[in-house]
Parts: C-alpha cells; structure tokens; sequence
C-alpha cells in the first residue's frame, strides 16, 4: 500500500446538490466541504503539493447511479473534482448515469468524454468495469482512472497501460462499525443493508458482521440487499431503503448499517419514525443530515474517495500518472469512521484498539461474509 505522493487519503461530507442527470460544471462547483472531526480516528483532508493554473486541461467525471447530490460515494468523488478546479483552475465535465441503463450507455459516456477531450476521465464505481475494458483501450492517450475496480488492472482482466484503479479496504472500516453497532445495541440484534449484492458490498457485510461478532458472538445480524446485478437501481432508491431499514427494524434489530448510496437516506428516514440508530458509509454522514435525524447516526464509515480522485488528478497535472491498482486501507488512514455524533464516545477506546490490531496485522478482516 502507498499514500499517493505523501498524501494521506480524507473522506469529506459534501452537502450541495445538483441533478442526477448529465450536466456540465465548467460554470464551477463549491469546494466548500466539510472535514469530519474526530481527529485520528477519522482520515485527514488531502494537502496540495503543487499549484499554477491549468485552465487548458480537460478533467472528465463519470457517476455511478445517483451522481451529485447522494450525500455519500458520489458526492465524494464530486468533492475531489471540485478542489482540483478550485485549486489548479482546470475545466470539468460531469455526466452521471441513470437506474438501470445498459453497459452502452456508460461506453459511451466515457468514450463522450474522451472524444471531447477531457483528459484524465475518472469513472465512479465498480459498474464502470465492462465500459472501461472496452472504451480505455480505443483511447491510449487518455489517462483513466475507475474506483472501485481493480479487473482492468490485471485482476482477471487485461492491465491497461492508462488506467488507474483507485481501490479501498471497505471490510476495515466495517469492521469497526461493527464493534459500534455490537456495543450500542441494547437488543444484541443489528441489522445490514447493501445496495447491490455484489462483491464490493459484500465486504462491507463481511467487515461489519466480523466486528460486531467480536463483542458479541451470538448477536443476531439482519441483511438486506435492495437490488440484484444487473440492476444497480439499489444505490439509488431512498424508498426501497426505507422499507428495508423498516423491516429490520420490526423484526428486531436496534442499529442498521447501509453501504447503499443515496438509498441509505431511507435508512435515516427508518431510524426517525422507530427512535432506532443508524449507521452512514463513505463519508460523515452525521454532518450532512437534517438536524432531526443527526443525533441518531451513530458513525460512518469513512471512505477517501475524495482525495483518492483529487490525488489522481494533481498527479496526472504533475506528470506523474501512474498505471495499475493503488489500495488503501486503515494503515495508509484511507478508511476510517466518524466521530462526530458524542453517542460513539464510550465506544472509541475498544474500536481504536481494533483499528490498532488490524494495522498491525494481529487481526485479519474478511471479505466475504
């Protein structure tokens, strides 16, 4: 694992919102973003290393379902691009995709951008891997990178020489939302909901489940998952959240975790109307809640999807592109959780003693459940 350039990896709650649909931003985005307190706990906001004015440099972003406006993954890749066009000035094009559109659909919007010459292009999420097989190689003089994704890279596919594949470990950071959920139930039941059932969620399933079951063994874990593949609509249905955070809700569980996208706001929606808690991915979602509803998101996840892709790009402006997988986890602190919401406080000693140990090797997360 490696920190790019020196950079330790952030994960930011980004609160604007703007259409899902295709849309341009050369008109600017805030950059105005939020870093999540908690201080080691949670990981630190990316620092520039360099500067200037780039306005001649293209930067293309490809969204997964939901885009601008998720308040979680999408978001933090949207924050990533914003402080790259705060920062080195350059233009930006953001076309997001749309609830069960077809593999074609997103080969021809990378293959949009790149023909238009935006130049790097970042794919947002692992629904990207067919469309970048295909359109990455048609394009050697563009620089890719896809988050989530590491097939293209060489793991079960063909390494392509431009593209960067921006991987995390979801199962650390899970993992100790897990202990979080274990130590505030009061019923010794939680619950899980994935958008997808996909490989990638199933590490958020497989870390939390692990850490919870190391406080407590015979804790009963409710899961969920809203969508099966080839239907991605799961990361963007708040409706389709909300009946499954209500269901386990009434069947028992206390403390729901969802690593769903913008349907995890039916989940917070769920936790109001029952007094239960809930637990956000990706970025801190405590910060960017509606004020009923903070005081009852116990943690996040954390995820430096934010810094991963504002560190692609200053590294594509400074000519050091890198090609192949580039993984992060709790060592390189581009993971973590949130601390924002007091409620975890009683918690953190035993969850910061976890993290220790998965650093250090003495625990070993799984990835599937």
């Amino acid at each position: 694992m490696r920190i790019l350039r020196g950079t330790k990896l952030g994960a930011v709650a980004v609160a604007g919102v703007l259409a899902l649909a295709a849309c341009s931003s050369s008109g600017g985005g805030s950059n105005d973003a939020t870093t999540p307190a908690g201080g080691a706990s949670t990981p630190a906001t990316g620092t520039a290393t360099s500067g200037g004015d780039h306005s001649d440099v293209k930067v293309g972003m490809a969204y997964d379902v939901g885009g601008r406006g998720d308040k979680s993954f999408n978001d933090l890749a949207a924050a990533g691009l914003d402080k790259a066009k705060t920062q080195f000035g350059v233009q930006t094009k953001e076309l997001a995709a749309t609830v069960n559109e077809t593999e074609a659909a997103k080969e021809t919007r990378l293959k949009l951008l790149a023909q238009q010459g935006y130049n790097p292009i970042v794919a947002v999420g692992f629904a990207y891997s067919e469309a970048v097989g295909k359109i990455v190689p048609q394009f050697p003089n563009t620089h890719f990178a896809i988050i989530d994704d590491d097939v293209n890279c060489g793991n079960g596919g063909t390494a392509q020489p431009n593209l960067e594949c921006l991987m995390f470990h979801e199962e650390q950071s899970s993992y100790l939302v897990g202990i979080a959920a274990a130590l505030a139930s009061k019923a010794h039941h939680i619950g899980f909901i994935g958008g997808v059932n996909e490989p990638l969620i199933q590490k958020f399933q497989a870390g939390y489940e692990a850490g919870a079951k190391s406080i407590d063994p015979s804790i009963k874990i409710e899961v969920k998952y809203l969508t099966q593949p080839p239907d991605f609509g799961g990361f963007g249905d708040p409706a389709k959240g909300k009946t499954a955070a209500l269901g386990e809700f009434a069947a028992g569980a206390d403390v729901v975790y969802h690593a769903a996208g913008g349907s995890g706001a039916g989940l917070f929606d769920a936790a109001k109307q029952t007094g239960n808690l809930a637990i956000g991915v990706d970025s801190d979602q405590y910060l960017t809640a509606p004020a009923d509803q903070k005081d009852l998101i116990l943690t996040s996840a954390l995820k430096g999807v934010d810094t991963a892709t504002f560190n692609f790009i200053e590294q594509d402006l400074n000519g050091q592109f890198k090609a192949g997988a580039t993984r992060f986890g709790l060592a390189e602190n581009g993971v973590g959780y949130s601390t924002s919401n007091p409620k975890i406080d009683p918690f953190k000693d035993k969850i910061e003693a976890a993290k220790a140990d998965i650093i250090s090797g003495k625990i070993k997360v799984p990835t599937t459940p």
